[in-house]
């Protein structure tokens, strides 16, 4: 699998994006559709991951609230393959190029390991998000 990581165009990119974030929070996940997009969705530099030239993967980031990673996406088929690892590390080098010294989430419980495995730790009680329990953490340069 080739693997490509590119900051995606939010208008000229939408569907695609729209496309891996719908099959996974509200098909797989039971996220309310009409919470998956949100005002901050324009504002945010998104990330589309493309495996052989298919778009597999997403995230963005919010440069605006001080570094917080959100959205991140990747469709079943090409989980536990680098491709969440890759998007994760790029939105990393965009944190560091604009100037941030930390970058922060609200990570999905059942997702704390992964995000533990770059350098994340937990910096708050569990809450709910969404119908599902989630950790803030916290990430520093």
């Amino acid at each position: 699998m080739r693997l490509t990581i590119r900051e995606a165009d939010y208008v000229l990119d939408g569907s695609s994006l729209r496309a891996i974030r719908f099959a996974v929070f509200v098909d797989e996940q039971n996220v309310p559709a009409e919470i998956e997009l949100d005002d901050r969705d324009p504002r945010c530099i998104h990330l589309l991951a493309l495996a052989d030239e298919k778009a597999v993967g997403t995230a963005r980031i919010d440069i605006e609230q001080g570094g917080k990673v959100g959205r991140l996406a990747v469709l079943s088929s090409y989980r536990r393959r680098g491709v969440g690892r890759a998007l994760m590390e790029r939105c990393h080098e965009i944190a560091a190029r604009r100037g941030l010294d930390a970058v922060w989430c609200h990570a999905q419980a059942t997702a704390v390991p992964f995000y533990e495995r770059l350098d994340y730790r937990v910096v708050d009680a569990p809450f709910e998000e969404a119908g599902i329990v989630h950790r803030r953490m916290i990430r520093r340069f």
